[in-house]
C-alpha cells in the first residue's frame, strides 16, 4: 500500500540554472542566441550540401545527417527551458519528462554513432584511398545512418521503459534544466539498482564503444598523415583530424564524465555544466570546426547566400 501511495507524482519541477532574476533574464538571452545561431548553422549546412553536387560525397553525407540530428539535439532541452523562463513556470508533466529523456538519450546515442561513422570515413579516406570509393558506397552510408539510429533507438527505450518501473515520492524537484536520466534516478524513492547496472552496460555501448572506435580510427590515421611527405599535406590534415577530435574529447569528455564517474563526485552545479556543453555547446560549434574550415563547405555556402567570390577561394 506504501509503494501504491509512492507513484502519485504528477509532473517534476525543472528547477533551470538559476534562480536569479537578473540571472535568468541573462541566461534566457544567453541560450536563445545558441539555440537560434545551433539552427542557422546547420540548416545552411544541410541546404548547402543538399544543393551543390560538388559535396554528395559521403564525408558531407554523415556531415548532412550530424546537422539534423543536431537541430533535433538541442530542440530536444532549450525550447522548454526557454519556455520556462517565459513563462515563469518550471513544471514538467510526468509523462512529458519521460518524453523528453527519452528523445534526448536517443539523438545523444545517435549523435554518437554518427561521430563514429564520420571518423571511419576519414580513415577510409585517408589510409586506403585506392579501395575508398569502391568500399564507402552510399548503401554503407545509409546502412551506417540506419544503423546509428536504431542502436541508439534501443538504447533510449531500455532506459525509458526501466525508468516507468521506479516509485517516485513527494520529491519531484530536478536540479536541472531538463529531465535526465541521472538526476530522475536521484528522485525515485524506490530501488534503483537495475537501472544503474543498466547505465554501466548497456548505457555505455552508444558512448563507449564509438569513443574507442574513433580513437582507433585516428591513431592509423595519424599513422598514415606522418607518411606524407609534403608539410602542407600534414598541417591540413593534422588540422583537419585536430578540430574533429577537439569536438569528440568536448562531446565524450562530458557524457563520460556525468553518466560513467562515480556517483559521490557528482553535484548538481557540475552535472549541469557538464550538460550544457554537450547539448548546447557543441551543436553550436560543429558546423565551425567541420564545415566553415572546409574550402569546399565554404563555397558552397558562398553560392548559396549569393557571395560569389567564396567560390574561388
Amino acid at each position: 500500500m506504501e509503494e501504491a501511495n509512492a507513484t502519485s507524482i504528477s509532473e517534476f519541477l525543472l528547477l533551470g540554472l538559476s534562480e536569479d532574476p537578473e540571472q535568468q533574464y541573462l541566461l534566457f538571452i544567453f541560450f536563445l542566441t545558441m539555440y537560434l545561431l545551433t539552427g542557422l548553422g546547420n540548416l545552411l549546412i544541410i541546404t548547402a550540401i543538399a544543393t551543390d553536387s560538388r559535396l554528395h560525397t559521403p564525408m558531407y553525407f554523415f556531415l548532412a545527417n550530424l546537422a539534423f540530428v543536431d537541430i533535433c539535439f538541442t530542440s530536444t532541452t532549450v525550447p522548454k527551458m526557454l519556455a520556462n523562463h517565459v513563462t515563469g513556470s518550471r513544471a514538467i508533466p510526468y509523462a512529458g519528462c519521460l518524453t523528453q529523456m527519452f528523445f534526448f538519450i536517443w539523438l545523444a546515442g545517435t549523435d554518437s554513432f554518427l561521430l563514429t561513422a564520420m571518423a571511419y570515413d576519414r580513415y577510409a579516406a585517408i589510409c586506403h584511398p585506392l579501395q575508398y570509393l569502391a568500399s564507402v558506397t552510399p548503401r554503407l552510408c545509409s546502412l551506417l545512418v540506419v544503423a546509428s539510429w536504431m542502436a541508439a533507438l534501443g538504447n533510449a527505450l531500455t532506459h525509458t521503459l526501466l525508468l516507468t518501473r521506479l516509485s517516485f515520492c513527494t520529491h519531484n524537484r530536478v536540479p536541472h534544466f531538463f529531465c535526465d536520466l541521472s538526476p530522475l534516478l536521484k528522485l525515485a524513492c524506490s530501488d534503483t539498482f537495475l537501472n544503474n547496472v543498466m547505465v554501466y552496460t548497456v548505457g555505455a555501448l552508444p558512448i563507449i564503444t564509438p569513443f574507442v572506435g574513433i580513437l582507433g580510427s585516428y591513431t592509423r590515421i595519424f599513422a598514415a598523415v606522418l607518411k606524407i611527405p609534403s608539410a602542407g599535406g600534414k598541417r591540413k590534415a593534422f588540422s583537419t583530424c585536430g578540430s574533429h577530435l577537439s569536438v569528440v574529447s568536448l562531446f565524450y569528455g562530458t557524457l563520460i564524465g556525468v553518466y560513467f564517474s562515480p556517483t559521490s563526485s557528482h553535484t548538481a552545479q557540475k552535472d549541469t555544466a557538464a550538460a550544457v556543453m554537450y547539448t548546447v555547446v557543441t551543436p553550436m560549434l560543429n558546423p565551425f570546426i567541420y564545415s566553415l574550415r572546409n574550402s569546399d563547405m565554404k563555397g558552397a555556402l558562398g553560392a548559396l547566400v549569393g557571395w560569389r567570390p567564396a567560390l574561388r577561394q
